[in-house]
C-alpha cells in the first residue's frame, strides 16, 4: 500500500493556518478590488475537491489504497479553499464566497475510466502548481503571496503522489494503463492548440447537466477563468511551456522513454493503441 507512507510523508511538510501563515504582514494598501475578486473565485474552485472527492471514491470502490489517499488529498484541497476565504474573512469580507456559491460547484461527475481521470488529475496539479507560482508573482500584497506559494507547494507534492499511483496502475495493468497515460497527456500537454487551458476546472463532466456541466459554468463569473489566466497572472506561452515540459518529464520517467515534445508522446500513444488493441481478445468486453 502507498498510503501509509503517502500520509507520512505529506504530514510531515503540513503547513498551519494559524502559525505558518504571516497574518500580520498584511498590507491594505496592496490589495485592489481585482486581486480580492480573483481569490474568491479560487477559494471557489478548490471547494469543488468536494464533488471531485465523491467522483474519486465512487469509481474507485475496488481501490482502497488510492481510496485512502483521498483522506489527505481532500483534506489539503478543502484546507486550500479554506485558507483563502480565510484571507477575504479577515481583511474583505465582502468578498468571501457564500454558502451558496460554494454549494453550487457541487454536483455530481459521470462515472469515466479510472486510469484516464487519474492523469488527468496528474496533470491538473502541474497546471495549477504553475498556476498559482503565476498568481503569487502578480499579486501585490505579502499574505497573500506567501499563501500562493503555499498552495502550489501542495499542489506539486500532490502531483507527486498521483505519479506515484501511476506508476503503481503500470506495474498492474500494464500497455492498458500505459495507454491511458499516454492518452490524456497528449491531451493535457496541447493546451496551446486549444481555445482553452485544459484542467478539470473547466472539462465537461456531466452530459444531462449541459451547459452547467463544468465547474468553471457554476462560478458567480463564469468568464472569470480566462480573464485571470491572459489578463491578469498572465500566464503566457513561456509559462504554458513550463507546463508541458513537466508533463512530457514525468511521461518520460513513468515509461522510461524521452519524450521531448507532444508530436513524440502521441507517436507513443499510437503504438501503444496497437499493441492494446493487438493483445485484445476480440470477444472479450474490453474489445467492444
Amino acid at each position: 500500500m502507498l498510503y501509509p507512507e503517502l500520509f507520512k510523508q505529506l504530514e510531515s511538510v503540513r503547513w498551519d493556518m494559524d502559525k505558518d501563515i504571516p497574518w500580520a504582514a498584511f498590507e491594505g494598501d496592496k490589495l485592489s478590488d481585482e486581486q480580492a475578486a480573483t481569490i474568491k473565485m479560487n477559494a471557489i474552485t478548490e471547494w469543488a475537491a468536494l464533488p471531485a472527492t465523491e467522483m474519486f471514491l465512487r469509481d474507485n470502490r475496488g481501490d482502497s489504497d488510492f481510496s485512502a489517499f483521498m483522506s489527505i488529498w481532500f483534506f489539503e484541497e478543502q484546507k486550500h479553499s479554506l485558507v483563502l476565504m480565510e484571507y477575504l474573512r479577515r481583511f474583505r469580507p465582502d468578498m468571501a464566497p457564500t454558502e451558496e456559491e460554494l454549494h453550487a460547484v457541487r454536483f455530481e461527475f459521470d462515472p469515466a475510466p479510472v486510469l484516464e481521470t487519474l492523469m488527468l488529475h496528474f496533470c491538473g496539479e502541474i497546471r495549477l502548481n504553475h498556476w498559482y507560482r503565476r498568481a503569487s508573482e502578480w499579486h501585490t500584497e505579502p499574505v497573500i503571496k506567501a499563501i500562493y506559494t503555499k498552495l502550489s507547494q501542495d499542489e506539486a507534492r500532490h502531483g507527486g503522489a498521483y505519479l506515484r499511483y501511476m506508476k503503481r496502475a503500470i506495474s498492474k495493468f500494464g500497455v492498458e494503463a500505459k495507454s491511458a497515460f499516454a492518452k490524456v497527456g497528449v491531451l493535457m500537454a496541447s493546451a496551446r492548440r486549444t481555445a482553452q487551458a485544459l484542467h478539470p476546472t473547466n472539462l465537461h463532466v456531466n452530459k444531462a447537466l449541459f451547459p452547467l456541466d463544468t465547474i468553471q459554468s457554476r462560478l458567480p463569473n463564469p468568464e472569470w477563468l480566462e480573464h485571470w489566466l491572459d489578463k491578469q497572472i498572465n500566464f503566457d506561452a513561456v509559462w504554458e511551456t513550463k507546463v508541458v515540459e513537466r508533463i512530457l518529464h514525468n511521461m518520460s520517467l513513468l515509461m522510461e522513454r524521452s519524450f521531448t515534445t507532444v508530436q513524440e508522446l502521441n507517436k507513443f500513444r499510437k503504438e501503444l493503441a496497437r499493441d492494446l488493441g493487438a493483445n485484445l481478445d476480440p470477444a472479450s468486453p474490453r474489445a467492444v
